[in-house]
């Protein structure tokens, strides 16, 4: 029998039926673990699907949790608070303030009251261009300077965490470029496999942004940090039974061209590779990242200090391949 965590406390996950959220509860489940709380807004959209085979002991709503929590305090041993409105191009900021920042203030105050695990989705997108790097060194937080409202609102978060002293009690993680499967509904905010993988399908070819800073990348040779899902939800839930509070990067410290991403999923589908290099939408300009590649070192000094092991499963082509291979042709979800 597999070891369950925290004597079949709860667990309570938000963005629960969203893309890491609902990864997040597949691993758990594969560890042996179902006691878990699943917070969602189902009201539109079909990220629903994402559930269907994910074993849980309740769902209710963002609007409801406040609610449903009361009195169940003992219940409760850890949240895994990774729901947020994630799209770059929206300009609602009040929107954001109220989804991103307030909520996550109100349930971090709920958690840390009664003594519960508080781990938290901060993002990459909190570094900004990336001129000041992307250390988590937790003294840098005044510095960066996000490019967009989403980023904003996660930094503002970040920075009310370490202002109110909170930094040794919670887990903040900072996601990079997160790919892999149930991310279906996240539409124009989907990966770029994703969509890349649509764009062969139906014509045969990709189309890559064209280079905005020609000096230093050519078309297509843009580089971010990206990370599979399944690696980045391991690393995740490692938090959960390990004594470890602060900021942490989550990604796989290398970098990759959008060129290589592209030819990777040619290969897979074994379609003779043809990019087209097309201008960056208006709505993006000046808020395009070039580069990003997440620096590991402060987790990993800790697993060293620690004598804690850590190892991603998978390598950047394999998993490309297996998202490829295992869900994207068969429509599959994890």
């Amino acid at each position: 029998m597999k070891t369950k965590l925290f004597d079949d406390k709860l667990i309570v996950i938000t963005g629960a039926a969203g893309f890491i959220g609902s990864c997040v509860a597949s691993y758990l489940n594969e560890k042996g673990y179902a006691n878990l709380l699943l917070v969602d807004d189902l009201r539109k959209g079909e990220k629903w699907k994402n559930l269907v085979h994910t074993c849980f002991n309740d769902m209710i709503s963002r609007d409801e949790i406040f609610e449903f929590l009361k009195g169940r305090e003992s219940e409760i041993e850890a949240f895994i608070h990774l729901g947020a409105c994630s799209d770059t191009t929206e300009h609602d900021g009040d929107y954001f303030m109220e989804n991103n920042y307030r909520f996550s203030v109100r349930l971090a105050e709920y958690a840390l009251f009664h003594h519960h695990r508080f781990i938290y989705a901060s993002s990459a997108a909190t570094y900004g261009d990336g001129s000041l790097g992307f250390s988590d060194d937790e003294t840098m937080l005044d510095k960066l300077c996000p490019l967009n409202l989403y980023g904003f609102s996660k930094h503002l978060f970040d920075r009310w965490i370490q202002q109110q002293g909170l930094l040794s009690k919670v887990v903040g993680l900072k996601y990079f470029n997160i790919f892999g499967p149930n991310e279906y509904h996240k539409q124009r905010m989907a990966s770029m496999v994703l969509h890349l993988y649509h764009q062969i399908k139906r014509s045969g070819k990709a189309c890559l942004f064209k280079s905005n800073d020609s000096d230093h990348y050519k078309d297509g040779e843009q580089v971010r940090d990206f990370y599979y899902v399944k690696d980045a939800v391991k690393k995740t839930c490692f938090f959960l039974d390990h004594d470890l509070n602060g900021i942490y990067n989550v990604g796989s410290g290398q970098t990759h061209t959008w060129n290589r991403m592209t030819e990777i999923i040619f290969e897979t589908l074994g379609v003779k590779k043809e990019i087209e290099y097309i201008p960056i939408p208006e709505d993006l300009a000046g808020k395009y990242q070039n580069y990003t590649c997440a620096d590991l070192k402060k987790f990993e000094l800790e697993l060293k200090k620690n004598h804690w092991t850590f190892q991603d499963d998978f390598t950047f082509e394999s998993a490309i391949k297996e998202y490829v291979l295992t869900y994207l042709l068969k429509k599959g979800r994890w």
